[in-house]
């Protein structure tokens, strides 16, 4: 145990002395948690608008108020004619026009019905019919204050209710997919080259010749890995809690086990890599851009899994990250125990065993 310690120790004097370490280890996680909780969310908001009114009636001020008071719109100047509405998109200067027509005010009081003309850019389809929705909801809001007694022979009101998220935080949606993003990412990446490290710098005979057993010097290598990733896990939910108002539900001991788990996860994978590559710049290659990509692409926090081809989906079920952005959900989100999320523990467990046993059958004992 006391050379254990020793070898522990110096791999945390490895890693206090590198400032690229350090800077991967703590500044990228803080950057991306205020990256995906700030910048980057799925709602739609501050869309140009602009309105052409050729009616100029009570009615038509009253719903340029409501669209001009909405939170969702960015007004501009108003249109001067189709030609303008054109050069304005072409531009970018607004998304979306709404056009009332010169007899808006009197087809309403008359027949009891107009027409508003609603163009929107569609060159990005779902901001599109988001604004489309957001217009229609205000009009349909204006039109009930204007005539609430009138209803129909038969009336469905659907009462809606959002579970788990009823104030409709963006974040909610982020930050379980950016927790195992970031553990994917930095564990897998720093312990990538530790071991390869040893060889670039030709201290790797030094850990041969030592009595250690090649399990020892892999463990050895990933406890400070280990402690780091928890001290960074402690970061982030206090971050995601404090500064992105993200509550958690469930238990944070269940949730800091299974964080657990997945780091160890991680952290086999990355002495894998570390173990089949001959250089540092080959193992970050790998771990960077081979876990970045499917992780973001292929766990179910940017894109929905259902959506894409099953080829896809079943590719999704070899990352590690894919179950535990399951289990963050269950944990943390929805106040669930481990008797919902005790599949995808055994899932990730069965890795870290598998990862870390072929790691070490993949540890070379004689240098080439």
């Amino acid at each position: 145990m006391k050379r254990l310690l020793v070898f522990i120790r110096k791999e945390f004097y490895h890693v206090f002395r590198d400032q690229r370490t350090l800077l991967i280890l703590f500044g990228l996680p803080v950057a991306q948690i205020i990256l995906f909780g700030y910048a980057l969310s799925s709602e739609v908001k501050n869309i140009g608008i602009a309105m052409q009114d050729n009616s100029h009636d009570v009615h038509t001020e009253k719903i340029i108020r409501k669209i001009q008071s909405s939170s969702y719109f960015n007004n501009a100047d108003p249109i001067l004619d189709y030609k303008d509405i054109e050069n304005r998109f072409k531009d970018g200067s607004i998304k979306c026009a709404v056009i009332f027509p010169a007899n808006f005010g009197s087809d309403l009081q008359r027949i009891g019905g107009a027409k508003i003309q609603v163009i929107a850019d569609a060159s990005d389809p779902n901001t599109a019919t988001i604004v489309t929705n957001y217009l229609t909801a205000i009009v349909n809001d204006y039109q009930h204050e204007l005539n609430p007694s009138a209803k129909p022979n038969y009336q469905i009101v659907p009462e809606l209710r959002q579970l788990y998220n009823e104030q409709q935080n963006g974040s909610l949606n982020f930050i379980p997919g950016v927790i195992a993003l970031i553990f994917m990412i930095v564990c897998t990446a720093l312990t990538s080259v530790s071991v390869v490290r040893e060889k670039e710098l030709g201290t790797m005979e030094i850990l041969l010749v030592s009595p250690f057993k090649p399990i020892m010097v892999l463990i050895a290598k990933a406890i400070p890995y280990l402690v780091l990733s928890l001290i960074n896990f402690v970061i982030i939910i206090f971050l995601s809690v404090y500064l992105l108002d993200v509550e958690i539900k469930g238990s944070f001991i269940l949730l800091l086990a299974e964080s657990i788990l997945f780091i160890i996860t991680c952290l086999s994978l990355g002495l894998l890599i570390s173990n089949v590559t001959d250089s540092q710049q080959t193992a970050m290659l790998i771990s960077m851009m081979g876990m970045m990509l499917p992780t973001l692409l292929l766990t179910g926090f940017m894109f929905p899994l259902e959506n894409m081809p099953w080829i896809f989906q079943a590719i999704s079920h070899l990352l590690p990250s894919h179950y535990y952005y399951i289990i963050v959900k269950a944990v943390m989100l929805k106040g669930l125990g481990f008797s919902y999320v005790w599949k995808e523990t055994l899932v990730l467990a069965g890795m870290a065993l598998l990862l870390l046993t072929v790691a070490l059958k993949k540890f070379k004992i004689r240098l080439s």
